[in-house]
C-alpha cells in the first residue's frame, strides 16, 4: 500500500493539475488489512455492535466478503450511531460512530485523499496531517508572535463546522483532483448515511460526522479551499506588511501587521 500511496503523492506534487482515476482499485485485501490493524481496538462500536476483537476472529473471511461487495458495487454504508460527549461549559459535542467495516474502508480512502492533498496544503496547516500536532501549531504561532512584525492577532473557531459542511461544494473540491466516480460515490455514501439518534433515523443533507475516520481529511480539504486559499489569494494581496494564518483543524489565528484595502 505504501508504494501506491507514495506514487500517488509524488504525482500529486509534481503535477498539481492532475486528476486521478482508478483510485477505487487501491481498495484491495492488502490495503484493507493494513487499515484494519491501524484501527483503535478500544474505539466505540457502531450500530451493529461489531468490535475490532470480534471481527479479527474471522479476519480473512470477513475481508474477503467485504472485498467481494466492493468489487460488485454492493457495498453499502450502514447507519451512523449518534453519541454525545462533554465539551466544556455544560455543552455536549455530537459524535457519529460508523460501523467497523465502514471505518476500515474509510481509512483506506482517507489515506488516498491525504496522499493527494497533503503536499498541496499550506505549511501552516497543522491539523489532521501526518507528523503534525497541536503542539507544532502552538510552537509556530509562538515563534511568529515573538519574532514576526504583527500588530493584530485574531483567534477564530468555526462554530459547528463539521455539522454544517456543504456537500455540494465538497464534491466540487474533490473533483478538482479526482474523476474516479466509484471512489467519489463511496464518499457520498458516507456523507448521506443515516444517523441513528435516540431511536430515530436522521438523513443528513450537510455535514460530516465527527467520529468518522474520513471526516478529518474531508474537513481539511474543505478548509484548504475556503479558508487557507482565501487568505492566501484574497487577504494577503490586499495587505501592507506581513500577514499569516496558522490553522489547526477549524481553529485558526490569522495575524496581520496592517490591513489596507487596495484601490480598484
Amino acid at each position: 500500500m505504501q508504494t501506491s500511496l507514495k506514487a500517488i503523492a509524488q504525482k500529486a506534487v509534481n503535477d498539481k493539475k492532475h486528476r486521478f482515476g482508478n483510485l477505487y482499485g487501491v481498495l484491495n485485501k492488502d490495503t484493507l488489512r493494513s487499515a484494519f490493524y491501524r484501527l483503535n481496538k478500544k474505539s466505540a462500536a457502531g450500530v451493529d455492535r461489531m468490535t475490532v476483537i470480534e471481527y479479527q476472529k474471522n479476519l480473512d473471511e470477513n475481508l474477503e466478503n467485504l472485498i467481494q461487495r466492493l468489487k460488485e458495487k454492493k457495498y453499502k454504508a450502514k447507519l451512523v450511531r449518534r453519541v454525545f460527549i462533554p465539551k466544556g461549559q455544560g455543552k455536549l459535542r455530537p459524535l457519529g460512530i460508523p460501523c467497523l467495516e465502514d471505518k476500515i474502508v474509510q481509512q483506506v480512502c482517507a489515506d488516498i485523499l491525504m496522499s493527494i492533498w497533503n503536499g498541496l496544503f499550506i505549511s501552516s496547516n497543522f491539523g489532521y496531517r501526518p507528523n503534525t500536532s497541536a503542539k507544532d501549531a502552538v510552537k509556530e504561532l509562538s515563534r511568529k508572535m515573538l519574532y514576526g512584525k504583527y500588530r493584530y492577532v485574531v483567534e477564530a473557531d468555526i462554530k459547528g463546522f463539521f455539522d454544517n459542511l456543504n456537500h455540494e461544494w465538497l464534491y466540487r473540491m474533490l473533483e478538482e483532483r479526482i474523476y474516479d466516480k466509484a471512489f467519489l460515490q463511496l464518499i457520498s455514501k458516507w456523507l448521506k448515511a443515516g444517523i441513528l439518534n435516540e431511536g430515530s433515523v436522521e438523513h443528513p443533507v450537510k455535514g460530516s460526522p465527527q467520529g468518522g475516520v474520513i471526516s478529518p481529511v474531508l474537513a481539511n480539504i474543505y478548509l484548504h479551499y475556503v479558508l487557507d486559499m482565501w487568505f492566501e489569494k484574497a487577504v494577503k494581496p490586499n495587505c501592507t506588511g506581513e500577514a499569516y494564518i496558522c490553522r489547526y483543524a477549524d481553529d485558526c489565528a490569522p495575524r496581520r501587521r496592517r490591513y489596507v484595502a487596495k484601490a480598484a
